[in-house]
């Protein structure tokens, strides 16, 4: 039985474990470690399955630019699932929890830098046609947005800003 929850105290090192084993380096896992430390984040669950972590979703709070105003929204990632239940829905379950965890921040949307093939199932889209830019066109194919309110991103387009502790990853 898979259970999504908080992550708690006791979580992190489970949890810097499911970033180093689910990607080539550690930098995901130091990145979760750095906006945790920094007290930047916002959404952090774990998929707990019989009291181990199993898989973990991690999300912040972005700034889009517009005409001098900041608007808010998430930034889905990093996403993480031990490479033993990969390909179970352990991710699947995790980003539509932590979709709904936004939906009650209010916020009008998410984005996420990530694989084309996976996102667009869980009603992503391309965030460059849609005037939404991160860091130039070098991401454009791999830089998605998805409404969590019909209508929430409606007029606003520009730069997207994550934390800079992203950079270093």
């Amino acid at each position: 039985m898979i259970i999504i929850r908080n992550e708690e105290p006791g979580d992190i090192n489970a949890i810097f474990e499911v970033n180093s084993q689910a990607f080539d380096t550690n930098a995901e896992a130091n990145l979760v470690n750095n906006l945790r430390n920094q007290g930047v984040m916002m959404v952090s669950l774990v998929a707990d399955i019989a009291g181990r972590v199993a898989g973990h979703i991690l999300l912040t709070p972005v700034t889009i630019e517009k005409q001098g105003k900041l608007v808010t929204a998430g930034g889905l990632g990093p996403m993480a699932v031990l490479p033993e239940y990969q390909r179970s829905g352990i991710g699947s379950i995790l980003i539509s929890a932590g979709l709904d965890a936004c939906r009650n921040f209010g916020w009008k949307g998410v984005f996420v830098i990530g694989h084309p093939e996976y996102y667009p199932r869980f009603g992503f889209v391309p965030a460059a046609p849609l005037g939404f830019c991160y860091k130039g066109a070098e991401f454009d194919p791999y830089f998605f947005v998805k409404e969590l309110v019909p209508g929430g991103l409606a007029g606003i387009s520009g730069m997207v800003n994550y934390h800079p502790a992203f950079d270093d990853v």
